[in-house]
C-alpha cells in the first residue's frame, strides 16, 4: 500500500529525480498492427538489465479501472494484463531477467492492514448501491432522466487475494502468456522469465527484494547490473535504496490529480453521484458519432532515478567533525529507518510526525544534531541501535507540544482562507445586492425580451410546482404570526427562531476531536479516548511503546534481511507518542524462530468480510455468519471509523477486532475434511517457475533434466544465465518445447509451436543466521553526477520542464510563432456548439475512409496526433493545392477529399517537391546523409558498450538481418 503522500513530498522537495518515459509507439498497415521491434536499443537511452514487476499494481488497474469502463468480464481482465506488462516491456526492454511477483500470503502484520481494506471495500460497496438507489429514485421524482440500470454483477475486488480461484486462473493465464513471449517475440528470446504466483508466500514486492539480496550474496553477481522496477507504492523508493545497488530505477505511472471520473447513474463527467440532477446528455460530436467513447487520454509513466535521489542524500546527510568516519551507506539505512516514524504498512505513525508537516526533514535535522552524542548510527545490516534511537526520540518528545499548536495553528488559518474563498464565490454567483424588477429588470446583451431555454421540462415544472408550495408555507406562517392578516410579510415577525440553513453557512462542519492535542492535558484525553486506560498507567503506555519498538525492529529486518517472523503484529490501532519512548533500550531481544505463515485459505478467512464469503468452502463461509460459529466475533456486520483528526472517513482508522490466531486455527479444524482435492490444491504453498526460451544458453540443460527425469534439485550454473544462482526442479505441469500450450482465454489462440520451457525454481539457500550485508560491492561503479549546482536552489526563476528519457541534453521539438499562426489559421475556431473535442475523430479513424472532416474557406486542416507528433514521424502537413476546374468540378464540390493522403505519402510530395531541384534540395540530401552517419555511429556505439560488458545478447546483435531504420528527415521547426 506504501506510505500516504510520501511520493508527492519526495517529489517536490527532489523533482530532478523524475524522469518521463519515451515509449516508441506500435504502427498499423493496412489494418495489421506492427509491435513495436524490442529488440532495437532504447529509446530512453539507457540498457536496462533486470525487469521486476509488482504485479499487484497492474491488477487492480486492469480488473477495475477508475478512468475508464471496466472489462465485462475475466477474459477481458486477462487481456488488459496482457496489455499493460506489454507496454512495460516496450519501455523498459530488459535484457537479462522478467521477474514477475504475485502478492501471496502475508506475514501476520501485513494482514491486518488487508483486513482493515478489505473490510472498507466491502462496506464502501454496500454503501455505494444504497445511495445510487436514493439518488435515482430523487432525480426520478424531479423528472429528471437516467439511463435504465444494468443488470450487473460487481466486481469484488476482494477476490484479488491468494487463494481465490480468480488468482489460480490468473496463475494459469500468466503461464500462457510467458510461453506465447518467449515462442513468438525476438525481444524475448534471450531473457529468462521467474513467475512468482500468489500460491508463494510473501509480499510481491519483498518476494523481488528477497530475490535481489539472495543474488547479490552470491560471488557470480554482476555488482553494476541495471535493475528496473515496477510498482506505485512510495515504500518500494526505500526498498530499492535498502538494495545498495547503485543502478536502480523505479517505473511508475505519472499521478495526474483530479482526473474526470464519470457519474455512476448517468454516466457524465463533471458531478458526483450525490450531485446528479438527471439532465439530458450532450450531443457529442457534430452527428452524436462519439456518443459511446470515453474520452480519456492513455495514461504516461516515469522514472524515478533512484542514483539521483543519492546524490540528494548524499549532500544533505553529510555531516563534517564526527567523532567517527563518516559512511554514506550507514547514513543512508538511518534515512530510510527514520521514513518509518512517519507511517508504512505495518505500524501507524506518531501523532506528532506528519509527512505534509515536514516530518521527515524535522527528523533528519534533529538526527544531525544528535548523531554526534550517539557516537554512532541507528542501524546496521537491518538491526537497529535502540539506545541511539531513544536520543532521537526524546528530541522529538521534547517539541510535540509546540508541533500539536502549531498543526491547529495551520489548521485554522487554511478554514479562514477556505471560508473567505468561499464567501467570495458566493459573492459573484449572487451579483449585485439590489436588482430592478419588471420592465426595468437586468437583460443579457442579445437576449431582451427572450426567455431562458428550458433544458428539462419535467424538471423545471418540479421546481415551480415547489417554489409555490414553498411560498404558499411562508405565507401560511406570516398569516399564523399576524394574528391573520396576510397582508403582513414574513419579515415582519420575529426572526429570532429561523435557523440557518446549511447551504447559507459560512463553514464547514469539521469533525468531532475529543482528544484536542493542542491543549493542555492532551496526553491524558488521547490515552482515554484511544486506549480507555489512564495515562497514569504506566506499565500500560510501556506495553504500548514496547510492541511499537518491535514493530521498529521487525520493519528494518523485514527490509534488510527478509521476514524475521510470520506470527509478529501491532496489536494495537494506535502508536504512542515520541515522549514516552523512555528506557527501551532493553525493551527487545529477538523474534520467535521457525514461524511459518498461514495457508492461502486461512489467510482468507483471516482478511474477508462475511460479505466476501463466496470466494470460501460453504463449511468454512458458515463460520462467517453463523450465530452459533465459535469465531463470529471475527466478522462484524459493521463497525466504526475513527477520523482520529482527520477530515475524510479513508483516512480514519477501522477499529476492528483483531484476529487470534488459536481461536482461528481451532475453528477451522473441523472444517478441513471438507475441501475438496481442487480447493487443497489452492490451499497448498507452492514455488516459483523459471521460463526461457529455446535460444537460451541454458535451454538444453534444463532440456537435459527432464529427458533423465531428475528428481533431486539441480544447480543453476552460473555462466549460463547471467551469473544467476538458484536450485532447479521439475515442474509438475510443466510447458516443454514442441507441446502445444492450451489459451485459459477463449479469445487467444493456443501456441501451437511453443519453444519455451519451464521449470521450478528456488533462491540459492544461505544458513540460520546469515547477515546480508548493507554494502556497495566490490567492482560496483557510481553512475556519473546528474545533479548541477542550480538544481540545489529552489525557485531560481527558469521554467521548469519535464526530462525525456536519461539523457539531459535530448533536444526536444518545439513550434515557433509562425508555426502557432500556421495552426490557429487552418484549425475552423467558429464551431462552439459541441465542445472543444466535437470534430475531432479517434485517432483509429483517420485516412481510412470512415471520416470526411468538414472543410471552409478552401484550406485544408492540419491533421496531427500524439502518436504523429513532432517527436515521432515527421507530421503530416498538406499545402494547399490548386487543382484545374475540371478537377474542382468533378468531384462535386469534394475536390480536398482526394487530397486526403497517408502521413507517408503526404511527406514524400513533399520531399519530392523539396528535393528534386534547386539549393533546397541539395541540403535536405546533405541532412540526411549526416543524420544516416549519426545513427550508424550511435547504433555501433551502443553495441560496443553491451559487448564490453562481456555478455553477448542474440536478441539485439546486428546479425538479426533486421533493416537500417529511415532517416527521421525531420523538419527544422527553427
Amino acid at each position: 500500500m506504501g506510505v500516504p503522500a510520501f511520493f508527492r513530498w519526495l517529489s517536490r522537495k527532489y523533482p530532478s529525480i523524475i524522469v518521463h518515459c519515451v515509449e516508441e509507439k506500435g504502427k498499423e498497415c493496412n489494418g495489421v498492427r506492427i509491435p513495436v521491434d524490442t529488440t532495437k536499443p532504447n529509446p530512453n537511452e539507457v540498457e536496462f538489465d533486470n525487469l521486476y514487476l509488482d504485479m499487484n499494481g497492474i491488477i487492480h488497474p486492469c480488473t477495475h479501472p477508475e478512468d475508464k469502463p471496466a472489462p465485462k468480464n475475466e477474459d477481458e481482465m486477462m487481456v488488459a494484463i496482457f496489455e499493460y506488462i506489454d507496454r512495460l516491456f516496450n519501455i523498459v526492454r530488459p535484457r537479462r531477467v522478467l521477474y514477475m511477483a504475485i502478492d501471496g500470503v502475508a506475514p501476520r502484520a501485513k494482514m491486518n492492514q488487508q483486513r482493515s481494506r478489505r473490510f472498507r471495500a466491502s462496506k464502501e460497496g454496500v454503501e455505494l448501491v444504497e445511495e445510487k438507489s436514493r439518488v435515482r429514485e430523487e432525480v426520478i421524482q424531479k423528472g429528471g432522466y437516467l439511463p435504465p440500470e444494468e443488470i450487473k454483477e460487481r466486481f469484488d475486488s476482494n477476490c484479488i487475494t491468494p487463494g481465490t480461484e480468480f488468482m489460480d486462473n490468473l496463475a494459469q493465464c500468466l503461464r500462457y502468456y510467458v510461453a506465447e513471449r518467449l515462442t513468438n517475440d525476438p525481444g524475448w528470446k534471450n531473457i529468462v522469465v521467474f513467475l512468482s504466483d500468489a500460491s508463494v508466500p510473501g509480499e510481491g514486492e519483498h518476494k523481488i527484494m528477497d530475490f535481489i539480496r539472495r543474488q547479490r550474496a552470491q560471488p557470480n553477481h554482476d555488482p553494476n547490473t541495471h535493475h528496473c522496477l515496477c510498482g506505485a507504492d512510495a515504500d518500494l523508493i526505500m526498498l530499492g535504496l535498502a538494495t545498495h545497488e547503485p543502478n536502480f530505477t523505479i517505473i511508475r505511472e505519472e499521478f495526474k490529480p483530479n482526473k474526470p471520473r464519470p457519474c455512476g447513474l448517468c454516466g457524465q463527467t463533471g458531478h458526483e453521484i450525490k450531485a446528479c440532477q438527471g439532465m439530458p446528455r450532450e450531443k457529442q460530436g457534430q452527428h452524436d458519432e462519439f456518443a459511446n467513447t470515453m474520452p480519456a487520454a492513455e495514461q504516461e509513466f516515469i522514472f524515478i532515478r533512484l542514483c539521483v535521489l543519492r546524490e540528494y542524500l548524499a549532500r544533505e546527510l553529510t555531516m563534517a567533525s564526527l567523532p567517527f568516519p563518516f559512511d554514506f551507506e550507514r547514513s543512508v539505512d538511518d534515512w530510510v529507518f527514520m521514513c518509518f516514524f512517519v507511517g508504512n504498512d505495518f505500524l501507524p505513525h506518531l501523532p506528532s510526525l506528519e509527512i505534509r508537516e515536514g516530518a521527515i526533514d524535522r527528523l533528519v535535522k534533529i538526527y544531525k544534531d544528535v548523531v554526534h552524542k550517539t557516537g554512532g548510527y541507528l542501524t546496521h545490516n537491518g538491526y537497529v541501535n535502540l539506545e541511539r534511537v531513544e536520543m532521537i526520540m526524546q528530541a522529538v518528545g521534547v517539541a510535540e507540544d509546540n508541533i500539536f499548536k502549531k498543526r491547529k495553528e495551520d489548521q485554522e488559518n487554511f478554514n479562514r482562507r477556505n471560508k473567505e474563498k468561499r464567501k467570495r464565490m458566493k459573492a459573484e454567483q449572487q451579483g449585485p445586492a439590489y436588482l430592478t424588477t419588471g420592465q426595468f429588470a437586468p437583460h443579457a446583451l442579445g437576449r431582451r425580451d427572450r426567455p431562458e431555454a428550458v433544458q428539462n421540462a419535467r424538471h423545471q415544472a418540479c421546481d415551480m410546482r415547489m417554489q409555490s408550495n414553498m411560498n404558499a408555507a411562508q405565507s401560511l406562517k406570516a398569516m399564523m404570526k399576524n394574528g391573520g392578516n396576510s397582508s403582513a410579510g414574513p419579515s415582519d415577525g420575529d426572526s429570532r427562531g429561523v435557523k440557518r440553513k446549511a447551504d447559507d453557512s459560512d463553514s464547514e462542519p469539521e469533525p468531532e476531536d475529543n482528544v484536542r492535542l493542542w491543549e493542555e492535558g492532551w496526553k491524558q484525553r488521547y490515552y482515554k479516548n484511544k486506549f480507555d486506560v489512564d495515562a497514569t498507567d504506566e506499565d500500560f503506555r510501556r506495553k504500548v511503546v514496547q510492541s511499537y519498538v518491535e514493530g521498529l525492529c521487525w520493519v528494518l529486518r523485514y527490509y534488510y534481511q527478509g521476514c524475521a517472523s510470520w506470527k509478529w503484529y501491532f496489536p494495537f490501532h494506535y502508536a504512542p507518542f515520541a515522549s514516552d519512548f523512555k528506557d527501551i533500550k532493553d525493551m527487545f531481544s529477538d523474534f520467535e524462530k521457525n514461524t511459518k505463515p498461514f495457508k492461502p485459505l486461512e489467510q482468507l478467512m483471516g482478511v474477508f468480510p462475511a460479505a466476501s464469503g463466496n470466494f470460501l468452502p460453504p463449511t468454512w463461509r458458515n463460520l462467517m455468519s453463523s450465530p452459533d460459529s465459535p469465531i463470529i466475533d471475527f466478522y462484524p456486520d459493521d463497525f466504526a471509523i475513527d477520523l482520529n483528526g482527520k477530515k475524510y472517513a479513508w483516512q480514519g482508522v477501522a477499529l476492528l477486532p483483531f484476529v487470534d490466531e488459536r481461536r482461528l486455527r481451532a475453528a477451522l479444524a473441523d472444517v478441513y475434511p471438507d475441501l475438496t482435492p481442487e480447493e487443497k490444491r489452492r490451499n497448498s504453498l507452492g514455488s516459483d517457475v523459471l521460463f526461457l526460451g529455446k535460444s537460451h544458453p541454458l535451454f538444453d540443460f534444463i532440456h537435459e533434466l527432464y529427458r533423465t527425469e531428475s528428481n533431486e534439485g539441480t544447480e543453476i550454473p552460473a555462466e549460463l544465465c547471467h551469473g544467476i544462482q538458484g536450485r532447479l526442479n521439475l515442474d509438475d505441469d510443466p510447458i516443454l518445447p514442441d507441446n502445444t500450450v492450451r489459451s485459459p482465454v477463449p479469445m487467444l489462440r493456443d501456441v501451437s509451436q511453443n519453444t519455451a520451457i519451464g521449470v521450478k525454481f528456488k533462491d540459492p539457500p544461505y544458513p540460520d543466521g546469515f547477515v546480508f550485508k548493507a554494502v556497495l560491492l566490490p567492482g560496483a561503479k557510481i553512475p556519473s553526477k546528474v545533479l548541477k549546482p542550480e538544481d540545489w536552489v529552489r525557485g531560481n526563476g527558469q521554467p521548469w520542464r519535464p526530462q525525456l528519457g536519461f539523457n539531459p541534453n535530448r533536444q526536444q521539438a518545439h513550434l515557433d510563432q509562425s508555426g502557432f499562426r500556421a495552426l490557429g489559421h487552418n484549425l475552423n475556431r467558429s464551431q462552439h456548439s459541441g465542445g472543444q473535442y466535437s470534430n475531432t475523430p479517434p485517432p483509429s479513424s483517420y485516412n481510412q475512409g470512415s471520416y470526411r472532416p468538414s472543410h471552409s474557406g478552401g484550406h485544408q486542416s492540419f491533421q496531427h496526433s500524439r502518436q504523429n507528433s513532432l517527436m515521432g514521424a515527421p507530421p503530416s502537413f498538406h499545402q494547399p493545392q490548386f487543382p484545374s476546374q475540371q478537377q474542382q468540378y468533378r468531384g462535386g464540390g469534394h475536390g480536398w477529399d482526394r487530397a486526403m493522403q497517408t502521413q507517408q505519402s503526404a511527406y514524400q510530395q513533399n520531399w519530392n517537391r523539396g528535393g528534386g531541384s534547386g539549393p533546397g534540395g541539395y541540403q535536405q540530401q546533405q541532412q540526411q546523409q549526416q543524420q544516416q552517419q549519426h545513427y550508424d555511429h550511435r547504433r555501433d556505439d551502443w553495441h560496443d558498450r553491451r559487448d564490453n560488458r562481456g555478455q553477448h545478447h542474440q536478441g539485439y546483435s546486428s546479425g538479426r538481418g533486421y533493416p537500417h531504420p529511415p532517416p527521421s528527415r525531420r523538419y527544422n521547426w527553427n
